[in-house]
């Protein structure tokens, strides 16, 4: 049972955790004024968080217990339940937020297009390993995962919900991106996506959407419309200072900001805890990406590679729109931050990846640590090269000799 529980990449479970706890927290702090706002108790959003923390539980362990190899054999059925849910909630969604993007069952709020991230990265790190051999061809190697994953991004963009979109789109990039396709295929790939993306603006562009633009680039040209949620997230940053202003006394959650406790919640974080705060939320999610990189490039599974590099990138992608999008590098897009918003279906994918991830982190341990029989057979070796060497030196009259 010790062996067993050595073999878990702790890093990967003590950062995620730490960050679910925390953003618990923050999401009591920064939600209790909204929830009373909306005829709920105060404690109501906690509450709720505390229950997908505990489902993200048992999904982190039950998948941390799962070999990752098994997904391979379910891609077809994943895929399938994806799709059929993605079709699905555009027929019978509920609508929030100009989206309908969402499955209403009772007191639960399922969002299928986060369940298409982690099924959408298995799918790609399945496909392109199995093609490695063909790789370089563009027709047979490159192309057909493509057409499923454009796919999959038309149906999420009919919702609409072009935040999430534009995640599993640079997601799908870095899987691609790190499959071993040939560079000019990639820059072919590249102006492909030039081209339909400008084709595909002029459909695409409402007055909600060029709000958001001028909203983030030109925030002080219409503070009370367009430009009046990036203002109230830069005096959060701005008055949290170093240290913050103490946790639970922020102002800006007070009914001025906006998604308090969902998009905006870095913004709370800085104010009430300072500069100080931030930082160490923006190291723990550093640590799980780096550390999914890291465990990437020592797995000698392609398929395990692979899954590594999009689970990590889900994570990095989604943290950097996030606060991109509170500090106005980014057009406002309603990413919330891994971990730490109120979100109850993203929660339970991260912690569900970073089960997965852990249960590659532990085939990389044990491809790195020989088996009993292994270990004698690498001794037996080493002592007859020394034997060998030592013989040689004799041989050369006391000089070393190179075989």
């Amino acid at each position: 049972m010790l062996n067993k529980i050595k073999k878990y990449d702790f890093t990967l479970i003590i950062a995620p955790i730490l960050l679910s706890c925390f953003g618990i927290v923050m999401v009591y702090s920064s939600s209790m004024v909204t929830a009373v706002m909306e005829g709920h108790s105060a404690t109501y959003y906690l509450f709720r968080q505390l229950q997908w923390f505990a489902l993200g539980l048992v999904g982190f362990i039950v998948c941390s217990m799962i070999p990752y190899k098994y997904y391979q054999k379910l891609m077809k059925l994943i895929m399938l339940i994806i799709i059929l849910a993605l079709i699905a909630v555009l027929f019978f969604g509920t609508e929030r937020n100009n989206a309908r993007s969402w499955f209403i069952l009772g007191p639960i709020s399922i969002q299928p297009a986060e369940f298409a991230k982690l099924g959408l990265i298995m799918y790609l790190a399945a496909i392109y390993s199995k093609k490695q051999a063909y790789i370089n061809k563009f027709s047979s190697g490159v192309l057909p995962p493509l057409i499923m994953t454009a796919f999959v991004l038309g149906l999420i963009v009919l919702e609409p919900d072009i935040g999430t979109a534009a995640i599993i789109f640079l997601i799908a990039c870095s899987v691609i991106f790190s499959s071993g396709i040939q560079f000019k295929h990639l820059i072919f790939l590249m102006l492909v996506g030039l081209v339909i993306i400008a084709i595909a603006i002029p459909n695409m562009v409402t007055d909600v959407r060029i709000a958001r633009f001028t909203g983030a680039y030109q925030p002080f040209q219409s503070p009370d419309s367009d430009g009046y949620h990036l203002i109230q997230s830069y005096l959060a940053i701005s008055g949290g200072g170093l240290t913050g202003e103490g946790l639970g006394a922020s102002v800006q959650k007070l009914g001025y900001l906006f998604g308090a406790h969902t998009d905006f919640i870095m913004a709370v974080v800085a104010e009430e805890l300072g500069f100080f705060g931030v930082i160490v939320v923006i190291g723990l999610l550093a640590t799980i990406v780096l550390r999914g990189i890291f465990i990437s490039r020592r797995c000698r599974d392609s398929f395990g590679a692979l899954l590594a590099i999009g689970i990590s990138s889900m994570v990095g992608i989604q943290a950097f729109i996030n606060l991109g999008s509170i500090s106005g590098i980014l057009p406002i897009t309603g990413v919330t931050l891994p971990f730490v918003s109120y979100g109850g279906s993203s929660l339970l994918i991260l912690l569900a990846s970073m089960g997965v991830l852990n249960n590659i982190a532990m085939k990389v341990k044990q491809q790195d640590t020989p088996a009993p029989h292994e270990r004698q057979h690498l001794h037996e070796g080493q002592h007859k090269e020394t034997q060998r060497q030592k013989e040689l030196y004799h041989f050369g009259g006391g000089r070393k000799w190179s075989s």
